[in-house]
């Protein structure tokens, strides 16, 4: 249970304004209701209808809409929501603005939206992909495809933390591999610390304690970062080695995925990876083997 004295008058007054204008914006029948017998004089639903769709009192809504310092809970705002016909990016939010955490990591879609694979394909020739919340390949283009080749990696261990650990034949491609994989395990660290208690982050957890002496031994030291930007070598058959700037982007839509962009460090660099992309091109990408 939460409430909203943990939040500034500002913060509260928020809020109230959002829950006012989404209400107001709706109409009975949008929400299965009869129309009223009259005209209203205010648009929207009442206070009353939406705390009865969503199994709320009348009082405590009405105060939650005056901007009160009271008691909420993820039940009752996500009850909200459903009434208010939000959105996933709206829900989100008002989550944010009720001073709740964003919805469990299961209820995020898997996969990329148009717009993230345009994106992709739009900074080519340098390998880019997106990752999920716990560090799984959603997607990447060709030539990420080509040096990494993530689409081959096993049933559920589509992840950048098995390919770094447990993939001794990818690990070779990091030229400055332990340093990078000491980078990625902290921010990964970060991340599992801000989802402590899910089961999957726990799963894979343990599948890389089993399968690496490295990732045991740095796990327990308890390094964090909040991001994997820096520079990054590889070497690539038929290519030679490559300097990298690791950048990373969040999803604005999206803060759980992470675009993960390599740009080439130098002019040398970017005209073997011209080179190295007409070799890529047309490469199977963005499922993992066993996905659906």
């Amino acid at each position: 249970m939460g409430t909203t004295a943990n939040l500034s008058a500002a913060q509260r007054l928020e809020l109230a304004s959002y829950l006012k204008a989404r209400r107001a914006s709706l109409q009975p029948h949008d929400v299965g209701l009869d129309p009223p017998p009259r005209r209203r004089n205010t648009p929207g639903l009442r206070r009353e209808e939406i705390a009865l769709l969503s199994g709320v009192g009348v009082t405590w809504y009405t105060w939650l809409e005056q901007g009160r310092p009271i008691a909420t809970s993820d039940a009752v705002i996500d009850a909200l929501a459903r009434t208010l016909r939000l959105d996933r990016e709206a829900h989100r939010h008002l989550r944010r603005l009720a001073g709740l955490a964003l919805p469990d990591l299961d209820q995020i879609p898997e996969g990329a939206s148009p717009d993230m694979t345009r994106l992709l394909d739009t900074v080519l020739p340098a390998p880019a992909c997106l990752l999920g919340p716990r560090f799984d390949f959603v997607a990447w283009n060709e030539t990420f495809s080509h040096i990494w080749q993530p689409e081959t990696l096993p049933e559920r261990r589509c992840n950048v933390m098995w390919l770094a650990f447990a993939e001794p034949d990818r690990q070779r491609t990091w030229v400055n591999w332990e340093r990078r994989s000491r980078i990625l395990l902290a921010a990964f660290r970060a991340a599992a610390g801000q989802h402590a208690g899910d089961a999957h982050f726990a799963e894979l957890i343990s599948a890389l304690n089993d399968a690496s002496g490295e990732f045991r031994s740095w796990w327990s030291t308890y390094e964090v970062r909040e991001s994997f930007t820096g520079p990054l070598k590889v070497w690539v058959p038929g290519t030679g080695t490559i300097a990298f700037d690791v950048i990373e982007l969040r999803v604005g839509t999206d803060p759980t995925l992470t675009v993960s962009v390599h740009a080439p460090a130098r002019g040398g660099d970017g005209r073997k990876l011209t080179t190295m992309a007409r070799v890529a091109r047309g490469r199977a990408r963005r499922l993992c083997s066993g996905s659906a």
